[in-house]
């Protein structure tokens, strides 16, 4: 960044009356169009410079970090040992024995029958494995997409009375969600997710895990005829609708036992680090003892309710299933992109919480290619929208997971469950399956962090609160669509509405603060000093400017009432001004116009190089003068008011 030498050199006292060391805002050169133009494409999808590794390198050497930038395990891959082995597949085993009833669970809340589940724990994790660069994220289906899934497909096809229909338009939905995923994350879209905020979704995700529990209220009390409904109110008035004829006892108190032994050994692994394995086998071990006992007491002909029967083999493919034509289209790629977006937030949040935590750099648009490809091979071989789950993931970051062949050892358990297994879990009540995920759920309700945002910042909570009431007494996609909306909200206000302030000197400095902030901070009489804390753009100019003479006249009104000389100077602090748009600029003129007729001079104080060097384009700094354009505030008032500083 260059700078003219005049502007940069210091000025004596004779350069326009001004004092000793003060010295001029330096104008940089103009830069060339073509570069100013490729430099911000660069800066604002390539920030992080992907392909900096391919500089300098021959074709042959190219093609290979090519191979490996798609499919980071053959990078990995050549120092993968024994020692890596042996932690992959202890967490391998561990998060299987997790996924394998949790699975079954979340196939029921997708409407869909329990080996659809467990063909989505088979496919896409072995796809990530090769194209994902976190190591420890746990891929398969999860409790939020599933619900917000079945909530959505079940709005246009009854997956009772057209279970082949409901099928074919969820393989839709998950293509299409692939295609988004994948679509951000080469177009490198990703900053996209970011504007669904952290508040919007913590009270989504605590809406939804109170949603997915009182769904499980239809298992864990065994009741037979349950709304298709979300919401908490529909979802009370048919439980208690079945309280006389509806419940049974067996079942829960199957459900009750075993939501008991659940919560305590979660208990345990939190209270224990190194417990964490008896949280994580207490699912696979309560289906067996569940299953044992409905086989030897047979429960199952006094009312309590089991699996069944779940299809054994590998996924078969389901290309041909996929809506690419006809009215299913557009509700496939409606639902597919909702869908695609939420298991996109949650993934990449997750991916970035453990790459944190161990150190090493997660590319979150590599990981939505890599999500989005999973989803798209997915849905051609029966599989709905599978994502990372939190819950399993912490598992396998506990239990020692080195690199994704703890996904492909998880993945080669749900095979053989699928090839030789299946017929065991026809005795496995329903019961235990509501349990499971009632209490997988319960860790989604982030109490302490929905109290950390009330303490941080009030609107935030409005944003969680909002989203969290949608959820539960609307429905999952109103709940969404309010966390987008007050995200957005959250925005347009910051926006349009950027703070203004007052600044005061601190006593025996020259620095300038704001005087709400430093109550000792003492203002210079005849001069009004205010810092604009944002860009100026067409959206804000006009409040911009209006908020400036507003502070004039109240500074006014308030030096009248107590017989205090009129401010003869404004200076407007322009720091945090990052930017201006010929609105920004329009508005400024605006500003210098209505303080001539009020006889206060304008001063600019310390524009950054993208706003000097627009000042000057549209000779806004020939109005005002150069010698009005300071590069402190310190020196603005050195110049207009030099009695008043050696008096402070």
């Amino acid at each position: 960044m260059g700078f003219t030498n005049e502007k940069e050199q210091k000025s004596t006292e004779t350069d326009k009356g001004n004092p000793p060391n003060v010295y001029k805002v330096g104008v940089p050169r103009q830069p060339d169009l073509m570069k100013e133009f490729t430099g911000g494409m660069k800066e604002t999808f390539f920030y992080d410079d992907p392909f900096r590794q391919f500089k300098g390198q021959s074709n042959l050497r190219k093609f290979v970090l090519a191979i490996q930038f798609v499919f980071p395990i053959f990078q990995w891959g050549r120092d993968y040992n024994l020692t890596k082995f042996k932690g992959d597949i202890i967490s391998g085993l561990t998060i299987a024995s997790i996924c394998i009833p949790q699975d079954i669970g979340y196939a029921r809340l997708a409407n869909l029958e329990p080996q659809y589940g467990l063909y989505t724990s088979f496919v896409p994790p072995l796809i990530y494995a090769f194209m994902g660069s976190s190591r420890d994220i746990a891929i398969g289906p999860v409790a939020v997409v599933s619900l917000l899934l079945g909530s959505l497909l079940q709005d246009e096809i009854d997956p009772v009375a057209n279970p082949l229909e409901y099928r074919r338009l969820a393989f839709t939905a998950t293509f299409f969600a692939g295609v988004t995923q994948a679509t951000l994350g080469v177009l490198r879209l990703g900053f996209l997710i970011d504007f669904l905020s952290h508040a919007a979704i913590v009270g989504f995700m605590g809406g939804a895990a109170i949603t997915i529990a009182l769904q499980q209220l239809r298992g864990f009390l065994g009741i037979k005829k349950f709304t298709k409904k979300t919401n908490i109110i529909s979802v009370m008035r048919s439980v208690w609708g079945n309280v006389h004829h509806g419940w049974n006892w067996q079942t829960i108190l199957i459900a009750a036992v075993f939501l008991s032994f659940l919560l305590f050994a979660k208990y345990l692994g939190k209270k224990n680090k190194r417990l964490f394995w008896v949280s994580a086998i207490a699912p696979l071990i309560s289906v067996v003892l569940s299953t044992s006992f409905v086989y030897i007491t047979r429960a199952d002909k006094v009312g309590v309710q089991t699996v069944k029967y779940i299809q054994p083999g590998l996924n078969p493919s389901s290309a041909d299933e996929i809506y690419f034509s006809g009215d299913y289209v557009l509700k496939g790629f409606k639902i597919g992109v909702v869908a695609g977006i939420i298991g996109l937030t949650e993934a990449v949040a997750i991916g970035r919480t453990f790459a944190s935590m161990k150190d090493y750099q997660l590319d979150g648009n590599k990981e939505m290619v890599a999500l989005g490809a999973m989803n798209i091979v997915g849905s051609m071989s029966s599989c709905y929208v599978a994502t990372g789950s939190f819950s399993r993931s912490a598992v396998n970051y506990m239990a020692g997971c080195q690199t994704t062949v703890s996904s492909i050892i998880m993945s080669c358990v749900v095979l053989l469950t699928l090839l030789f297994l299946t017929p065991l879990f026809k005795y496995t009540p329903n019961a235990i399956l509501s349990s499971i995920i009632i209490s997988a759920v319960i860790g989604l309700i982030d109490y302490e962090a929905a109290l950390l945002i009330w303490k941080i910042d009030k609107f935030d909570f409005v944003a969680c609160l909002g989203a969290f009431l949608g959820v539960i007494f609307a429905s999952v996609e109103i709940g969404l669509l309010i966390a987008v909306s007050i995200s957005f909200a959250k925005i347009l206000l910051h926006v349009t509405r950027p703070r203004t302030v007052l600044l005061g000197r601190l006593p025996q400095t020259t620095v300038y603060r704001n005087i709400a902030q430093y109550p000792d901070a003492s203002k210079i009489p005849g001069v009004l000093i205010v810092r604009v804390d944002s860009a100026i753009y067409f959206s804000n100019s006009n409040y911009v400017k209006e908020r400036i003479l507003r502070w004039l006249a109240d500074e006014e009104d308030y030096l009248n009432a107590n017989g205090l000389p009129r401010i003869d100077f404004l200076i407007v602090e322009m720091s945090p001004v990052i930017d201006i748009d010929t609105s920004g600029i329009h508005a400024l003129e605006e500003l210098y116009r209505a303080l001539q007729k009020k006889d206060v001079k304008l001063g600019i104080s310390n524009p950054g190089h993208l706003v000097i060097d627009k000042l000057h384009a549209s000779t806004f700094a020939d109005l005002i003068g150069e010698e009005n354009i300071f590069l402190s505030v310190w020196d603005a008032v050195l110049t207009y008011a030099p009695k008043m500083v050696d008096e402070a």
